[in-house]
């Protein structure tokens, strides 16, 4: 495989995998560019993003612009880096036309979806929260749309009814550092031809909000099941129990019918829903640990009839 000049572009948890499988297919990592540092933790003090982190630790040069498109100082840099190829995972910054076509093999992006479906900055739980049986990643070429570049590789990734967006988050991760790899080398090597999206099927990822991780008792238990899991690990789904916010970190669909919406059914917290109920499971008290929900009603009463708002 030739060994390349490569210029990695990633920020999160999601991005670190990708940067580590270029190291160990021998590229040579010319900069690593990540979103700058952020206040973090009860201290506030800033934080380097794990991408920032993972490379400063190796040894790596690391670049942290606020914005591409405001700096030519920091195009020109990029530009004289003169690279073969860039590859970006879950970056965050807008590129412009001129850094994305700087790189001889252009700019690759590790995108967690099967393009065009879920373009933008939420694709795992999208994917998730609409009952997708799978989703996947894409290795695409950039050009200056949303996620509308064409397209070199994608795997298939199943969505189980277990399925968090931990567990997918780190799966596709996995996933997103082989194909990173494997495109390169194809594209190298002349093995690999680029090819449209998609003309239909397109939707969009829409950044998370942190009231849609609010269990709305109106709406069908499915949906929130589906809900508790896409907001899982962060920032957790919740609901409010006798005054205090509960995070519900795992749920059971179960029948339910005649029972205003938010009524406790019962003594193990099945909640009634728009259609069908919610069985919580595994919850977490502000400022406990997280418990199955037996031992948190032994020191928490909920009576069956409660309503929850």
């Amino acid at each position: 495989m030739p060994r390349l000049r490569v210029v990695f572009m990633g920020s999160p948890d999601f991005a670190v995998p990708v940067l580590g499988a270029l190291m160990e297919a021998g590229h040579e990592i010319a900069c690593v560019y990540a979103q700058p540092p952020r206040p973090a933790g009860r201290g506030h003090q800033e934080r380097p993003a794990p991408v920032h982190a993972f490379a400063a630790e190796r040894g790596l040069a690391v670049r942290t612009p606020v914005s591409f498109r405001k700096s030519e100082a920091d195009q020109d840099a990029f530009v004289a880096l003169e690279a073969d190829a860039a590859v970006t995972a879950a970056y965050g910054l807008i590129l412009p036309k001129r850094v994305i076509e700087a790189p001889r093999l252009g700019c690759l992006n590790v995108h967690a979806s099967l393009l065009p479906r879920w373009r933008g900055a939420a694709p795992i739980q999208r994917a998730i929260l609409a009952g997708d049986a799978e989703t996947g990643i894409t290795l695409m070429r950039m050009d200056e749309g949303l996620d509308t570049g064409p397209i070199l590789l994608t795997q298939r990734v199943p969505i189980t009814p277990d399925t968090t967006a931990g567990t997918l988050h780190d799966a596709l991760a996995e996933v997103g550092a082989r194909l990173a790899v494997e495109g390169l080398a194809g594209l190298a090597e002349g093995r690999i031809v680029s090819k449209p999206q998609p003309a239909e099927g397109a939707t969009y990822a829409a950044k998370l909000e942190r009231e849609e991780s609010r269990l709305d008792w109106r709406l069908p238990a499915a949906d929130l099941e589906r809900c508790v899991r896409a907001f899982q690990p962060s920032p957790g789904a919740w609901c409010e129990v006798a005054g205090s916010r509960v995070k519900v970190l795992a749920a059971r669909v179960l029948p339910g019918a005649g029972q205003p919406p938010g009524t406790v059914m019962d003594g193990a917290l099945t909640v009634a829903c728009g259609e069908g109920a919610l069985r919580l499971e595994r919850v977490q008290r502000e400022g406990k640990a997280p418990t199955d929900t037996a031992a948190f009603l032994r020191g928490f009463a909920v009576p069956a009839g409660s309503r929850l708002p």
